[in-house]
């Protein structure tokens, strides 16, 4: 680290002249980003994708639907607007309420715009068919419509975020440097950090699928680290400042504030990566633009923010606004005193509250966003809820069975096996209808439909029915249940039925199907991820402070601290609190919030106990290193937090539900982090084990 700061003060101008260089190149890829992003990133490379690919290669049936509902419904609007929309090259096929009554109801209609399977850039198609019906009383929705919606609702949602945390931010910081210059350097390196890896994810587009929910991830991340490091790495520069020279003083700095913000990017980053174990796409596209992010945030703190200290010199501290005070403070050591002296009733009260926290976590309920991701203001939620409330859309759902035969299905054997399928289908309570050759053409049985195909005539008019259903080897059987797809009935339906042996191989894909494998998938995977992330977490910091003690107390009490987060979660979404109405909580909150929270928590450890340690190897006793220690972070903790509060707790005012629970979770679990687990639990917990703290077996001393 001597080397490489020593090589950032020498060589400041060619630093900063360079990133302004690669600002501008990513600016400009950057500003790309958004037409890059497709879907919501719940893919899993299961059964439900291989019958959906097979379905639309084998019997081409579409994959994306556009609903445009009429209401009121009227026959000439409805023939109106169907005809304008013949124009567009991408659809594949119209199904109208004109022709098929099952699409109107009380006053309502909706026809089914099916989009071609080779159809791209699915949101430029979505505008094409708004534009072209632009009418009183016409809306669309549909998976194609939502999509769209929530990605133009989140490039709103960041811009509101940023308007909001911002200036909040720069208060926060000007409370910790009391200067302009040195309240708003820290922004720009953020702005900088967020923007180039912005236009790194769109050159990575063309070969990694892009979740919309990226562009709201990746800010409130790459914002919050990038602003914390420079605060660590400026406020370490100004207390070297004091008795050195400035080339000397930004040194210094990067060799010591720049360890830790190494070792919490590495903290971090674990936490990303155990995500890529969950083979789910939304988990791998944060792990990719989160770790892109936080290596950016890294460099650009370690080198844009040293050099451009070095250019700016003492005018870093000009236009003062407020005279800070010096880290050890008289309050902080007072109140370092008090919880010394007081360490059980801390304890005690810290668990008590962090008890009563975790209460509501009994009562969690997960479910994957859908058409409520978006606010009620969007036209295409409206459009849903009403043809929901009409029609019933989600309260029943369909499976598609996919059957693979190497004969064929045109001996009688072959329609003996589809016979005996239906009919064990149809025995399902919740199985409410199933459609196969039998169904379309009514018939009975399978001698019935062997005589008739045996005449001339009637096989020949049955052909197109058979041709509907199978093809070469493949047979595909639609399943209709009574339960909505998203509901736990409808996942159990679909693992019991992958487990039935229907003398045939074949594949469930549906909504149902859909969700019970990304459920699974997760279900399976999150105990290897969260131990992943303990085992890494602990032997790092067993090396980095020579203690068994020590880590093991950061992960129990961030566990605990994270359990109480997820609980206030509950209460405030789930439970419907400060004006948010009642629902649930989006399936990988929790995996985020913990993935991500637990590295970030460990920043604020490491920077507490390595100050703890360094008094106590100096020869303090326990409780005299633990006050210094205290004394001389609290202030740095404190503003860190609330950077990292302010910017993650801004998007709790924005619309995509997703987005608003990541951003509330990550700043209740800091909150909760900063304040009773690193003021109150560990400095409590230091005082009662004592010199236990620093035990190692088979190590020398540490005194």
């Amino acid at each position: 680290m001597k080397t490489f700061s020593t090589f950032i003060t020498t060589h400041a101008k060619a630093i900063v002249v360079l990133w302004i260089i690669i600002f501008l190149a990513m600016a400009y890829f950057a500003l790309q980003l958004p037409g890059k992003l497709q879907g919501d990133g719940f893919f899993v490379e299961a059964d439900h994708n291989y019958v959906t690919k097979e379905l639309a290669k084998t019997f081409d049936i579409p994959t994306n639907t556009i609903l445009v509902v009429f209401d009121p419904a009227q026959d000439k609007k409805i023939e109106e607007t169907l005809n304008k929309l013949d124009h567009i090259k991408e659809i594949h096929s119209i199904q109208s309420p004109l022709e098929d009554a099952s699409l109107r109801k009380d006053g309502i209609a909706y026809a089914m715009v099916h989009l071609k399977n080779d159809a791209e850039n699915l949101s430029e198609i979505v505008e094409d068919v708004r534009s072209l019906i632009e009418e009183d009383g016409v809306h669309i929705t549909g998976g194609p419509v939502i999509s769209a919606d929530i990605n133009t609702a989140s490039q709103k949602d960041l811009a509101s975020a940023e308007a909001i945390g911002l200036p909040i931010a720069i208060i926060v910081l000007l409370l910790a440097f009391g200067t302009v210059i040195a309240s708003i350097l820290p922004i720009i390196i953020g702005v900088v950090t967020v923007v180039t890896a912005f236009g790194i994810m769109t050159l990575l587009s063309g070969s990694v699928n892009l979740s919309i929910f990226v562009l709201n991830i990746v800010p409130m991340l790459g914002l919050a680290l990038s602003i914390d490091f420079a605060l660590l790495l400026i406020n370490r520069y100004r207390e070297e400042r004091a008795h050195t020279s400035i080339a000397q003083a930004i040194q210094t700095a990067i060799q010591t504030a720049g360890r830790s913000i190494i070792f919490s990017a590495v903290c971090v980053i674990i936490g990303l990566g155990a995500m890529i174990v969950i083979d789910v796409e939304i988990f791998h596209n944060i792990a990719l633009g989160g770790t892109i992010v936080v290596l950016l945030a890294v460099l650009s703190g370690l080198t844009l923010l040293p050099a451009t200290m070095m250019l700016l010199g003492d005018r870093l501290n000009k236009w003062r606004l407020l005279r800070v005070k010096p880290g050890g403070a008289n309050r902080w050591r007072s109140f370092a005193g008090f919880v010394m002296k007081h360490p059980v009733a801390i304890v005690i009260a810290a668990l008590l509250l962090l008890g009563i926290g975790m209460l509501p976590l009994k009562d969690i309920q997960l479910t994957i966003p859908q058409v409520d991701s978006l606010p009620t203001k969007y036209d295409a939620r409206v459009a849903y809820d009403k043809l929901d409330e009409t029609f019933g859309l989600g309260e029943t759902s369909t499976l598609y069975l996919l059957a693979e035969r190497k004969e064929g299905w045109e001996d009688a054997e072959a329609r003996e096996l589809i016979y005996t399928i239906q009919e064990k289908l149809l025995k399902d309570p919740l199985v409410t209808n199933v459609s196969t050759i039998y169904t379309a053409a009514n018939i009975s049985t399978p001698k019935e439909l062997s005589a008739s195909l045996a005449i001339p005539q009637v096989a020949e008019q049955l052909k197109p029915v058979i041709q509907t259903f199978s093809k070469d080897t493949r047979l595909f059987i639609p399943i209709t249940i009574d339960a909505a797809g998203s509901s736990t009935t409808a996942q159990k339906f679909a693992r019991t039925w992958m487990d039935k042996d229907l003398g045939v191989q074949f594949a469930l894909g549906g909504p149902a199907k859909f969700n019970q494998e990304i459920f699974d998938e997760i279900a399976n995977k999150i105990v290897l991820a969260i131990a992943i992330i303990i085992v890494s977490t602990f032997f790092i910091l067993m090396l980095a402070f020579r203690s068994v003690l020590i880590p093991l107390k950061a992960i129990i009490m961030n566990i605990i601290g994270l359990s109480s987060a997820f609980g206030i979660l509950v209460y405030i979404f789930q439970y419907g609190h400060f004006g948010i109405e009642a629902g649930s909580i989006v399936l990988i909150i929790p995996v985020i919030v913990f993935c991500l929270v637990f590295g970030l928590s460990m920043d604020y450890e490491v920077f507490l106990i390595s100050r703890i340690q360094e008094e106590y190897l100096k020869g303090a006793n326990n409780t005299h290193a633990t006050i210094e220690g205290l004394t001389s972070t609290s202030r740095i903790i404190t503003s860190a937090a609330l950077i990292m509060i302010v910017i993650t707790g801004a998007f709790a005012f924005t619309d995509v539900m997703p987005v608003k629970q990541i951003g509330v979770g990550i700043a209740i679990a800091v909150a909760i982090d900063a304040t009773i687990i690193r003021l109150m639990l560990v400095p409590s917990l230091m005082k009662l084990f004592g010199d236990w703290n620093w035990w190692l077996p088979f190590a020398k001393k540490n005194k």
